[in-house]
């Protein structure tokens, strides 16, 4: 029902997450980021406890492997589940129980896995992770390179109907956290076009919150 990554950008310190799914409010439920620990999807017949437990683990000191161990080892009904995390540092670490659905598969970076369920075939995940390896720009931009780049090799075997990307950075909030939450169209358009409306006002909704008194203008009727 899923296709996702989890990304880090060591230039920025910034962790993101991008999903897609049939299922609706896909990211609702399996996108997880925490600001200088890391990002973790936890997809397919989803236990949206797996990705705070993670990014527990991972902020206590283990890395990515050794908190989806620790995850895997404890959760119930770990069959069913898929769980990807990236950190700080080291490299990224997945888990695909033996009851993921459909064709399931994986792949992975340097600074980026991907991983899916219900796929096309085999080799999407791969071409995430080369759609987010071949892209220019910052993390946002990259995440959702490698989503177009998924769902142009395949994506899932049926139609996808919600998406999402997240993105946190230096604050205890995410920084971004667009959503599709269902349409008959194309969501990952759709976050596609949503993150190119948000994306020059990044900082500025940050800067709101940090400090409004040394924030640029709202730049909506009646702010004048």
């Amino acid at each position: 029902m899923t296709f996702s990554l989890v990304a880090r950008c060591r230039e920025t310190g910034r962790f993101g997450v991008a999903i897609s799914s049939s299922s609706p409010a896909v990211a609702a439920r399996c996108a997880y980021t925490r600001a200088g620990v890391g990002a973790v999807a936890s997809q397919n017949v989803t236990d949206p406890r797996l990705g705070p437990r993670t990014l527990d683990l991972m902020a206590q000191g283990l890395s990515a492997q050794q908190a989806v161990d620790t995850v895997t080892a404890e959760a119930p009904h770990i069959a069913y589940r898929q769980i990807l995390a990236i950190g700080r540092d080291g490299p990224p670490a997945i888990f695909s129980g033996p009851n993921s659905l459909g064709i399931w598969s994986d792949a992975a970076g340097s600074d980026v896995i991907s991983a899916g369920n219900l796929l096309a075939h085999a080799e999407v995940p791969q071409a995430i992770v080369d759609g987010f390896d071949a892209a220019a720009g910052e993390l946002g931009d990259r995440l959702i390179a490698a989503m177009q780049a998924g769902l142009a090799a395949g994506g899932e075997a049926g139609p996808v109907h919600s998406a999402g990307m997240q993105l946190c950075d230096a604050v205890p909030w995410p920084v971004a956290d667009l959503r599709c939450d269902w349409t008959e169209d194309d969501p990952i358009a759709a976050i596609t076009e949503a993150w190119r409306v948000y994306k020059p006002q990044l900082r500025d909704y940050v800067q709101r919150a940090l400090d409004p008194t040394e924030a640029p203008s709202y730049g909506v009727p009646g702010d004048e």
